[in-house]
């Protein structure tokens, strides 16, 4: 990028919107893995003071999207085929404790139901990137809902290396789009339902079909 076109941040927090900026142009693949950001480029991009680009470059390393080299420099990471199994078998015990804790209330959480509105709305209206968004708000408000700080923080572990594949590999085109809202709703049906062995078992079916879809896009199939 010319370093005459800066890119402008919204009226938040400076390292808020720096932080959201850069994440979205991470996980929307226009910072494709394998590349670089140092706190000079983002500085001069930007138009920011380094400390800021070192703020969001930490919060970014934090969240999985950044790794850093031996040289310490931030990198958008690469997921090879073993790295992304583990990160599904981390993220299906998570969820699946999430949902049967849940299902076991009968309760839906109001933040998951709205974002399965807005999954829905995408899907018909075949807007990727939303559908994106709003699958990671689902799945986050699942765990979220449960009121377990330690199982939110495990998951807020991973949930950014899910975020960077599903944006990266874009593995959602390769289902009709209403599959993912289905299995959603399916889900959410059986929490509703009290049925806390069929949640955790079309959460499990979910992510499997996604961490398939993965693989596939993944080998070039």
């Amino acid at each position: 990028m010319s370093t005459e076109a800066r890119l402008e941040l919204g009226p938040s927090s400076l390292t808020d919107a720096l932080y959201e900026s850069i994440r979205k142009r991470i996980v929307n693949g226009e910072i494709p893995q394998g590349e670089k950001l140092t706190e000079v480029r983002l500085a001069t991009e930007y138009n920011v003071a380094r400390p800021t680009a070192k703020a969001a470059l930490e919060r970014l390393t934090a969240l999985g999207l950044l790794r850093r080299t031996a040289h310490k420099t931030a990198v958008v990471p690469v997921l090879d085929e073993a790295e992304i199994r583990d990160l599904f078998f981390s993220r299906i015990t998570i969820e699946k404790a999430a949902v049967s804790a849940l299902a076991a209330t009968g309760q839906v959480p109001a933040d998951a139901a709205r974002a399965q509105v807005a999954i829905e709305y995408a899907a018909r209206d075949r807007l990727f990137e939303n559908q994106v968004e709003a699958d990671i708000a689902f799945h986050t408000a699942l765990v979220a809902a449960v009121g377990s700080r330690r199982l939110t923080r495990m998951h807020e572990l991973i949930i950014g290396e899910v975020h960077l594949t599903m944006g990266q590999y874009q593995a959602h085109r390769k289902a009709a789009p209403t599959t993912v809202a289905e299995e959603h709703a399916a889900i959410l049906e059986a929490i509703q339902q009290g049925a806390p062995e069929d949640a955790a078992d079309h959460l499990a079916y979910h992510l499997e079909q996604a961490q398939g879809r993965l693989l596939s896009t993944l080998s070039g199939d």
